[in-house]
């Protein structure tokens, strides 16, 4: 084999490399708020469903002047169902729980907020500003499901970090955990490499 023959296989076997790495990057999501700007990286790999199914939301707009309702220090802050009015955004049908991905609900995690039904999440989200395990999956049970975990916070943890330490009390439905001053999701948009 010639030295330009090698060196041409080379070059091609580094490029090929390039584009399934380029192709492979997780998607990322730009979210704006009114305490300032995040960006989730989410894993399909992991949560194929979920991050289908919030990048529905995501493209349709549903998230744009949503609000974080509920916020509890030392938890999580939860989001993207209610708007500004404390208004139900409309939801798609609920998706299957895939919390038994092996990912864990660790600080700075995103997940799928849902009922006390295993497979009931719809379009609202949490971001885990703690380390949660007992929200982790244990078993296929009522009880063991947990919840989804589908991304994390990449860029502005300190933002979550602020969103996390607001005052809050009652808010519309909700007898406490709602911040007095409204954090509004002001829009999610993906970030196109």
């Amino acid at each position: 084999m010639t030295f330009k023959k090698l060196l041409l296989c080379v070059t091609t076997l580094v490029l090929a490399t390039q584009i399934q790495f380029a192709h492979a990057a997780n998607p990322r999501v730009k979210v704006e708020t009114s305490k300032g700007t995040m960006v989730f990286e989410l894993y399909p790999d992991k949560a194929p469903k979920t991050v289908e199914n919030f990048l529905a939301y995501v493209r349709a707009g549903t998230y744009d002047g949503t609000i974080f309702h509920r916020v509890i220090k030392n938890f999580m802050n939860q989001g993207g169902g209610f708007t500004t009015d404390y208004k139900k955004v409309a939801t798609r049908d609920p998706i299957q729980n895939e919390a038994d991905n092996g990912l864990k609900n660790l600080k700075y995690t995103i997940a799928m907020a849902r009922t006390g039904a295993p497979h009931s999440a719809t379009n609202q989200f949490f971001i885990n500003t703690a380390n949660n395990a007992f929200l982790d999956h244990t078993a296929k049970t009522s009880r063991g499901w947990g919840y989804t975990v589908f991304g994390k916070v990449v860029e502005g943890e300190n933002i979550a970090g602020a969103i996390s330490r607001v005052a809050t009390g009652p808010g519309g439905p909700f007898a406490k955990d709602a911040p007095r001053t409204p954090i509004i999701i002001n829009k999610i948009t993906e970030i196109k490499e």
